[in-house]
């Protein structure tokens, strides 16, 4: 019995049914392969206790999948032509909620608050549209959710700079951003092949587990990402070079950097991308009162 949503087949028919065509500004790609929506589900590691909220549902493929492992599901979809199609896909399903909204204009925390009010569990699980991955990662993570984490699907290479560890070319400020709130890992490397229409680039499905509280301590978060933004501006650049020139007020600052730097024992010709956590946590801290 071919009942998935996720086989060629179904998804072609389904499509053609709604004479369905892909928006490329909206980055639609759907995956027809059930075993890798399974996996990926898997990752989530998702109960009947469990409350699972996806971002970009589609035709409902992996939707179904979540729907069948979690107590309930909510979906956001951007795209209004798809809401009559899920409806009909999951219809099956009562505990499956889609709201048509933009994830990056809702209020995430209110949708939690009033559909999983009983469910202590929650885990975001999604196949995310690539030209806004990084925007949504960071807005779930920087709103402080009620989640255990996010198992989600994007192109390989924003994975690699996500899970990337200090000293590799991959990583960066948004390694920096997530690994701070979060344990990163590359769950599975899928190819291009198994996406209606296919993608020009291999995907990737990472794991990040919200860590209880944040990986360092520093005195304000928003210094602290603004100081590794500006470490990596320009890659080839020293830390001293790259800090004058990027943070406020940095080249009328340059002495107070210096001695920033000399304080948490770090060699200002460093490159941003041999600092650890660590190291960039007790930086920010030396400079915030020079900046503040």
């Amino acid at each position: 019995m071919d009942k998935d949503i996720a086989t060629p087949v179904r998804t072609r028919a389904i499509l053609e049914k709604y004479g369905f065509s892909f928006k490329k500004s909206l980055g639609q790609n759907f995956l027809i392969d059930t075993n890798i929506l399974k996996k990926i589900v898997g990752f989530a590691e998702l109960t009947d206790r469990s409350g699972a909220i996806e971002i970009g549902p589609g035709i409902g493929a992996l939707t179904e999948q979540l729907a069948r492992s979690s107590k309930k599901v909510t979906a956001f979809e951007i795209d209004q032509r798809l809401l009559p199609i899920l409806a009909d896909t999951l219809a099956t399903y009562d505990n499956v909620k889609v709201i048509h909204n933009d994830v990056l204009k809702a209020d995430v925390k209110r949708v939690i608050e009033e559909e999983f009010p009983d469910i202590e569990d929650i885990m975001v699980v999604a196949n995310l549209p690539y030209y806004v991955t990084t925007p949504i990662i960071m807005k779930l993570l920087e709103d402080h959710l009620p989640i255990r984490g996010i198992v989600c699907m994007l192109q390989k290479e924003v994975a690699d700079r996500i899970s990337a560890k200090p000293g590799t070319k991959d990583y960066g400020s948004l390694s920096i951003a997530i690994q701070y709130y979060t344990e990163a890992e590359t769950v599975m490397i899928v190819p291009k092949t198994v996406f209606v229409p296919q993608p020009n680039v291999d995907s990737a499905v990472i794991r990040l587990t919200k860590r209880e509280k944040p990986a360092v301590n520093v005195k304000d978060e928003h210094f602290f990402f603004q100081v590794t933004k500006a470490s990596f501006a320009q890659r080839r650049k020293t830390l001293l070079n790259n800090l004058t020139s990027q943070l406020p007020d940095g080249k009328q600052k340059k002495e107070e950097i210096i001695k920033a730097l000399q304080e948490s024992e770090i060699e200002p010709s460093r490159r941003g991308e041999t600092l650890s956590l660590a190291e960039f946590a007790l930086l920010s801290d030396k400079l915030y009162p020079y900046f503040h």
